[in-house]
């Protein structure tokens, strides 16, 4: 059951990600035959709350407005990551959890319900840019960076702004069916949903390298991406014998060649997809997948989507005069 909603605001809010969670559930939408939410802006911290955009937001409800929603939605903040949260929110947050609510966070607006402990033993996710640090500081928590939104039940967690509207439309479709949440996303202009995960937004700029032993050898597998390359030819490059190389490389790298030069393919695939308009087959060849087949495969399973879909993602789609 979803119909009444909260939305947990603390101070520096940032408004983008509250106006996701109004637009989606605040909206009064019945003269499209479309069911419609009791919906509340609750402030933790007064009745006027700063944004991180340097304007206030005024609320008549407190805590206490919580007790009888069905969804607590908590969206992003400035700080979130290094601030101390009222322990009262806390305890709101938890009650709701206990007496069978769901409780939603939108970017690092995750920090407040790993306060709250709701992340421990839980799969979650928040944006790209903020995963390691709340590894680090709720470390029972099971973080998914690569993902744009993790439904653990009680807990919904999502990863930036747009993904928050992704798992908004996902607690809808869950809740009144694809219909009611296809018409809520056309009414948005956004897609009911998308393929791939956050993996694909990640900014990774091609290394430079910086190593003690292995760096002429890094150097000169950057320059020859689309070569096919075993660890007996590298060590040699590197004077070492392969068992060696392996372990200097393990140690100074952190991964193994394979996988490094794995990941050097993928990136430059990245960057050629964005920036040009080779084929597939020609950029495939370039990075050393060999086939456009082989560069597809290697692409979904470390960025959870296509070439074709992050070309269309990331260079938007044709001009008109090309698409006769």
């Amino acid at each position: 059951m979803l119909k009444n909603v909260a939305a947990l605001l603390l101070d520096e809010v940032h408004p983008f990600e509250l106006g996701v969670l109004c637009e989606v559930f605040g909206l009064d939408r019945s003269d499209e035959g479309l069911p419609v939410h009791d919906f509340a802006v609750v402030s933790a911290e007064g009745p006027v709350l700063q944004t991180h955009a340097g304007f206030t937001i005024s609320t008549p409800h407190g805590l206490d407005r919580l007790e009888e929603a069905d969804l607590v939605a908590v969206p992003a903040g400035s700080h979130f990551m290094n601030r101390e949260y009222p322990q009262e929110v806390l305890d709101a947050l938890r009650r709701a959890v206990e007496r069978g609510a769901r409780v939603l966070s939108v970017c690092s607006g995750a920090y407040v319900l790993g306060a709250a402990g709701l992340l421990d033993g839980r799969r979650c996710t928040t944006h790209w840019r903020h995963a390691t640090e709340l590894a680090r500081r709720f470390p029972r928590a099971v973080v998914e960076p690569d993902v744009l939104y993790v439904d653990e039940g009680s807990v919904i967690t999502s990863a930036g702004t747009a993904a928050g509207i992704d798992a908004c439309l996902h607690l809808v479709r869950q809740a009144h069916g694809p219909d009611v949440a296809n018409a809520i996303a056309r009414r948005m202009v956004v897609p009911p949903h998308r393929d791939g995960g956050q993996a694909q937004y990640i900014q990774r700029p091609l290394p430079r390298t910086a190593c003690d032993t292995v760096g002429g050898t890094l150097a000169w597998m950057e320059r020859h991406l689309d070569r096919e390359t075993t660890v007996e030819q590298l060590a040699a490059q590197a004077h070492m014998s392969p068992r060696t190389f392996a372990r200097r490389f393990q140690q100074e790298t952190g991964t193994t060649p394979y996988r490094w030069l794995l990941r050097q393919r993928v990136l430059l695939a990245q960057h050629l997809l964005e920036t040009s308009d080779e084929t597939m087959d020609v950029i495939a060849d370039r990075t050393g997948f060999g086939n456009a087949a082989a560069l597809r495969h290697q692409f979904v399973k470390s960025l959870g989507t296509t070439p074709n879909a992050y070309r269309r993602t990331f260079r938007g789609p044709a001009p008109l005069s090309e698409v006769a």
